[in-house]
């Protein structure tokens, strides 16, 4: 089996990456350089994901177990119209966020021949955790990857850092703004949003976990939208 490298949040990488996924190059992902709104204005639209990168913590870790414990308690089902996976290896929530943020938009998206779009009809029917097992046992799908960052570190002559990060990805459903993070036991409903707010709802969920750790600088925020 291919073995996943951590990704980086570069917008750049992760387009190469899509790419060979199969993604039309209409759609790429962008930086979001700041979560104030007069910022946020300035990000191409429509924005059908976000991606946040963000240090994993002890923080994180309490917070995901009473999230967790909480959701239990709600007895909260995970909304059969969502395409959600959960996530085994640890080096590869980069790819289960693009994942997330594509196979939640293939009404807007026309997926190509190719990996994704194969992994996602063989996806179909399978819950969770099965879908999260598909992909870490999807070859190619990793391959792809590990041959995008291989080639980008050849171009710089430099190579990837491997940090201790995590991604987790918000999109719009049905009228709900989901966060959707592979480590945890289904997708968080954060409330209303729309298509057009879907950007300034999931920077305010953004903001909160950074709130969580004011002293933390390792965020980073990405978008899919359009190139058109």
């Amino acid at each position: 089996m291919a073995v996943a490298l951590p990704m980086e949040s570069n917008p750049e990488t992760m387009n190469r990456y899509l790419e060979k996924l199969g993604v039309p190059n209409k759609w790429r992902m962008v930086d979001v350089v700041s979560l104030e709104a007069d910022a946020l204005k300035w990000v191409p639209r429509p924005v059908l994901a976000v991606i946040l990168l963000f240090p994993l913590s002890e923080t994180y870790e309490q917070h995901r177990a009473q999230q967790e414990s909480e959701l239990l308690k709600k007895g909260q089902q995970a909304p059969k119209d969502v395409f959600y996976l959960k996530q085994v290896l640890s080096t590869v929530c980069g790819t289960i966020a693009l994942v997330h943020s594509i196979a939640n938009n293939t009404n807007k998206i026309e997926l190509e021949d190719g990996l994704l779009k194969n992994y996602i009809n063989d996806a179909k029917g399978l819950d969770a955790a099965g879908k999260g097992a598909l992909l870490e046992n999807s070859v190619h799908i990793l391959q792809a990857y590990k041959d995008t960052v291989e080639s980008a570190d050849q171009a710089t002559g430099e190579e990837s850092e491997t940090m201790n990060n995590h991604f987790v990805t918000f999109i719009h459903k049905d009228g709900n703004l989901y966060e959707l993070d592979g480590c945890k036991s289904s997708p968080i409903n954060h409330g209303p949003t729309t298509a057009e707010s879907l950007l300034e709802d999931a920077a305010k969920i953004c903001r909160e976990f950074i709130a969580r750790e004011p002293d933390n600088i390792g965020f980073n925020v990405v978008a899919l939208v359009s190139n058109q």
